[in-house]
């Protein structure tokens, strides 16, 4: 389609106009901008209401690029677009990278109330959730690898959305365990620094 609109593009008196399935990836590629933000905020949403705090979300939604790099990646290295099964193995990422985030983030705030310091508290969050993280992502990693190495009808689009989700979980797993807990003694430092201004 790129090809054909510079092409057009070079011909004096064309025009061109997308019909059927190159007319609704064209105006598609537009609402997936926001299908994400959507879903960002969303999460945002909800987990500010779980937690009673707006900043603990932030902790946690700071790894979701970092889920979603390895997605990126893995797609790439495969050799795929950017289309709807892509875009589900994207949200499919956002959702379990905040997942792991949560359960780490989730054990920290609960030491640091017992009146641990954040650094602590964060550290012992990670060591206490690093198997169930590592266990349920592995889990998760193996079970959509009959995806990736799928055939038949319908195999390339298992492929692409298994080559997404499993790159985006495995980066998104170990980034979350080096990172989930750094974000949380960041956000929390930067919290606490705003209440003693306020004061």
């Amino acid at each position: 389609m790129a090809t054909m609109s510079e092409l057009v593009g070079e011909l004096s008196g064309f025009e061109r106009q997308w019909s059927g399935l190159s007319w609704q990836e064209q105006t598609s590629s537009v609402q997936t901008l926001w299908v994400y933000l959507a879903s960002l905020a969303f999460m945002f949403l909800c987990l500010a209401a779980l937690y009673e705090s707006w900043s603990i979300p932030v902790a946690v939604l700071l790894i979701v690029p970092l889920g979603i790099l390895g997605a990126v990646s893995a797609s790439l290295l495969a050799g795929y677009e950017n289309d709807i099964y892509f875009q589900v193995g994207m949200l499919t990422t956002m959702g379990l990278s905040a997942k792991n985030a949560i359960l780490i983030v989730e054990f920290a705030l609960a030491r640091f109330q017992q009146g641990k310091t954040l650094a602590d508290a964060a550290l012992e969050g990670a060591r206490l959730r690093l198997r169930p993280i590592v266990m349920t992502s592995l889990a998760f990693v193996v079970g959509v690898i009959p995806l990736v190495l799928s055939t038949g009808a319908g195999a390339s689009s298992q492929r692409e959305i298994g080559a997404a989700v499993i790159g985006g979980m495995l980066t998104g797993t170990l980034l979350t365990l080096l990172f989930v807990p750094l974000f949380f003694l960041l956000v929390q430092q930067g919290m606490m620094r705003l209440k003693g201004r306020k004061r």
